[in-house]
């Protein structure tokens, strides 16, 4: 039997084009999760919750395959948020507020979770105590596939905020969502391939 992999699941949704704008509807979706603030590129909590995340991801996943189902681990993806939208367009890092997350099998469940964080533990992780699983519901969905550096995301975003949306009659409708398809310690900056998506609402 294939392995469950949630970009294959759901290749709508983790395979956009890189040319336009796509209106896509996303079901609720089990994440890992794990908040924190600041500048990724500089803050010590943010390596601290990747590396959180990926060692419990790691531990869920192997007990699960010694149980009978194998299946990838999902992609590395966040929800981003700031007192000011435009925070994000103009590469304001120190005010970002991020949510960090890997996306979990709908039979893995808190006892799968909270073993797998026991295990991370007698590795020392750090940050375990503030990971949590949590089903997010996001429906209406505007993304794009970005290719290149994340700091180069700016002006695709202010097109999707002042151009796509209002064309299209949509407001925001949660934290902007970026899903991470590269490794960026593998792929160098102007082949990074991130999808950029944006919960919308009708208005």
């Amino acid at each position: 039997m294939d392995k469950y992999d949630v970009r294959k699941q759901f290749k709508e949704l983790y395979a956009p084009r890189a040319r336009d704008f796509e209106v896509v509807t996303v079901p609720p979706m089990n994440y890992l999760m794990l908040d924190g603030e600041g500048n990724p590129g500089t803050a010590p909590a943010y390596a601290a919750a990747l590396e959180a995340l990926y060692s419990v991801s790691y531990a869920v996943k192997f007990a699960s395959k010694h149980a009978g189902r194998d299946y990838v681990v999902g992609p590395l993806e966040g929800l981003w948020t700031a007192d000011n939208p435009d925070a994000f367009t103009r590469g304001e890092k120190d005010s970002w507020k991020w949510t960090m997350m890997i996306p979990q099998p709908d039979w893995i469940g808190p006892a799968g979770i909270r073993d797998g964080i026991a295990k991370a533990a007698a590795k020392n992780a750090p940050g375990l105590d503030r990971l949590r699983l949590e089903t997010l519901e996001e429906g209406l969905a505007v993304q794009i596939l970005h290719i290149g550096s994340y700091d180069d995301e700016g002006p695709t975003l202010h097109r999707l905020h002042h151009e796509f949306m209002p064309a299209s009659g949509f407001g925001f409708a949660g934290p902007h969502h970026e899903i991470y398809l590269s490794d960026p310690r593998r792929v160098v900056p102007e082949k990074l391939r991130t999808i950029l998506r944006q919960p919308v609402r009708p208005l």
